[in-house]
């Protein structure tokens, strides 16, 4: 049993209640661990703002789906006039909902702006790559969560996405049909999707959420953060242990979000207040329409945070897949040809070429396009091993690696606005090419990321304080 602390004679009311608290519970060592004396780097920049931003999204989130459950009916006959009713009848219900469906997309605004950081910087190198799984696992969670909560309002665009969406299991070999049963419930989207939907996104995933972003953080705190030269603080003390280049998460940095959260909320606040809908972006006309499973809308796309992978797995059609056949063989031959190998890996290699381009000509190109489509979440999840670049830091790499990142951007961003569109033979090619490009990023990453003039990284953080 730990051995009880005294409050000193005379001390403060505040003082004995905080003693009498930590004989019990260790809030001031975790405060001094995770705030006071947890040391960060002295030069964060703008793109660290996005870390303290998601969980602010994350706690609007939370806060105004309680709310909205007061109100909400997971009912087939009932969802889509639940939602209309809190929007027209519930006292303040209308801000409630806008600030709900507006946080979703913030959410992943800032969760895409917090990863891309992380991608300049190196944040998933080492000692962090717990941290970036926890930080993919995250995502992968927050795709799920949007992807259950968009069924419910029950609107024209939330039924049939879910439909196509559901319907995309069914592409998986043997066990595809009742796969896409199982997570319907039924042979339609219906009553018994609604329930479902409904409860893995009110309790089921936020418990999952809430308990990898702990996990994140606690990951983060163990290890320290990076910062923009990807210089480790920790390696620089003084006599007191203290790291020359940090300083105390709190009251520098606690101030110092306060600005990214003023800014924040008040993008957030004009978006809620006078563009709700964002031109059909954040909330789609057709989702003020109810869900009729007799009539088909002319055109269904998912919200826009999932179009970039919704445009891979429209991409991915029978040309595509033979496309893949030839780059597999290409791949296999420069690797035989060029690589160093011994006559087992070379037979493995050969092995591996042939498995593999037999089941792309045997299974469909729909399957294939699922793959695609989840392989590019979970090909990130493999970025710390697939960087061998001699710097973190995008600042000390070759100037041209700093355009293949932004191209990166730019090709998403590419991506996601196709994704909205109707398919076209161009926007079909275009995908295709900025498919091409997404997974060329990640998997030719070992050999070019090493390639290239690097600038010596320097010993110590470079600050210029203003």
């Amino acid at each position: 049993m730990a051995e009880f602390k005294e409050a000193p004679a005379g001390a403060p009311a505040a003082q004995k209640l905080m003693t009498w608290v930590d004989n019990r519970f260790p809030a001031s060592k975790m405060y001094k661990e995770h705030l006071s004396e947890y040391y960060a780097p002295k030069n964060f920049n703008f793109f660290y703002f996005f870390g303290s931003l998601a969980m602010l999204v994350l706690v609007i989130q939370i806060v105004t789906g309680i709310f909205l459950v007061m109100h909400y009916k997971p009912d087939a006959n009932l969802a889509f006039a639940s939602v209309e009713y809190i929007m027209r009848d519930v006292p303040w219900g209308w801000l409630v909902r806008y600030m709900h469906s507006t946080g979703a997309s913030a959410f992943f605004v800032v969760v895409y702006m917090h990863m891309f950081r992380g991608m300049l910087y190196g944040s998933y190198r080492k000692p962090r790559e717990l941290v970036w799984i926890f930080g993919c696992a995250i995502f992968l969670c927050l795709m799920a969560e949007a992807f259950m909560g968009y069924l419910l309002p029950w609107g024209q665009m939330s039924y049939w996405g879910a439909q196509v969406i559901v319907n995309l299991f069914a592409a998986v070999p043997f066990v595809g049909p009742d796969l896409a049963l199982l997570i319907r419930g039924d042979y339609v989207v219906s009553d018994a999707t609604l329930n479902r939907f409904f409860s893995f996104h009110v309790i089921a995933i936020p418990l999952v959420l809430l308990g990898l972003v702990a996990a994140h953080i606690i990951a983060l705190h163990e290890v320290g953060s990076n910062n923009p030269d990807g210089v480790e603080i920790k390696a620089k003390k003084d006599e007191n242990g203290r790291p020359l280049d940090g300083i105390p998460f709190h009251p520098y940095y606690t101030v110092h979000d306060i600005l990214g959260v003023s800014v924040f909320l008040l993008i957030f606040s004009a978006v809620v207040f006078l563009a709700p809908e964002m031109g059909g972006y954040f909330l789609e006309y057709n989702n003020f329409i109810p869900a009729d499973p007799l009539k088909t809308p002319a055109h269904i796309a998912p919200v826009w945070y999932f179009t970039p992978y919704y445009s891979m797995l429209r991409a991915v059609t029978d040309p595509m897949v033979n496309v893949f056949v030839v780059l597999v063989g290409v791949g296999a031959a420069v690797t035989l040809l060029l690589g160093r190998l011994t006559n087992t890996a070379k037979v493995v290699v050969i092995v591996a070429s042939v498995v593999f381009i037999g089941l792309l000509k045997v299974f469909d190109a729909k399957f294939w396009g699922v793959v695609v489509m989840g392989g590019a979440v979970i090909i990130m999840f493999f970025l710390p091993w697939l960087d061998n670049s001699a710097a973190k830091s995008i600042r000390y790499r070759p100037n041209w690696h700093k355009w293949m990142y932004a191209t990166f951007a730019i090709n998403m961003l590419v991506l996601g606005y196709l994704g909205i569109k109707p398919p076209s033979d161009v926007g079909t090619l275009v995908s295709q090419v900025g498919t091409i490009f997404y997974f060329g990023f990640f998997l030719l990453m070992p050999w070019w990321s090493r390639i290239g003039e690097f600038k010596p990284v320097p010993d110590r953080v470079t600050f210029q304080p203003h």
